[in-house]
């Protein structure tokens, strides 16, 4: 018999000060058997840093051709494609061709040194990609945030991530990669 996905019902307040944007969001997060909190963390990281009301999580691990989360236009057409993790090259370049922007959002230490070493020269050309790496210290402390139920405020400006839960605070320095 199968695991079935946890849900996390997460209500997200985002203060974008660079982006110009200020909005609340309730989400909900279904957590694969597989997935880790910090995993999971790092998906509403990434919501919170492409917020808007069109920004939706797909089907995840399960669902190998969807990103963790998109953006899509009243056609259907995908404006943002956005994955999590150390996503294989082949995928990263097949959504470039899919998505108007693809953004990577990396975490695990030393693994996205490693990772980017290895697909850096075919990546760099691809000119609608956005890769940043979340610093390890930073993506362990989100996982320490994750919960049933889950209030955070997430403050976003000039590069530095705040993200709280109204007792602890996280503080996160994203490295663009590319």
């Amino acid at each position: 018999m199968a695991l079935k996905s946890t849900v996390h019902k997460v209500e997200l307040s985002v203060a974008d000060i660079d982006r110009g944007y200020y909005g609340d969001h309730t989400l909900t997060v279904a957590r694969h058997p597989s997935e880790t909190d910090e995993r999971m963390m790092v998906r509403v990281l990434a919501f919170a840093l492409h917020a808007g009301p069109e920004l939706s999580f797909g089907r995840g691990l399960s669902a190998e051709d969807e990103p963790d989360l998109w953006q899509r236009d009243l056609t259907g057409a995908i404006e943002r494609w956005i994955d999590v993790g150390l996503p294989a090259e082949s995928d990263v370049r097949k959504a470039c061709g899919r998505a108007r922007d693809v953004s990577v959002l990396a975490y695990g230490g030393r693994a996205v040194d490693l990772w980017w070493d290895g697909v850096r020269d075919k990546l760099e050309r691809q000119a609608r990609l956005d890769v940043q790496n979340v610093p390890q210290e930073a993506s362990r402390a989100l996982a320490q945030l994750a919960g049933r139920s889950m209030k955070l405020q997430a403050t976003i400006q000039e590069g530095h991530v705040y993200v709280a839960d109204g007792a602890t605070s996280v503080a996160i320095e994203l490295r663009r990669l590319k």
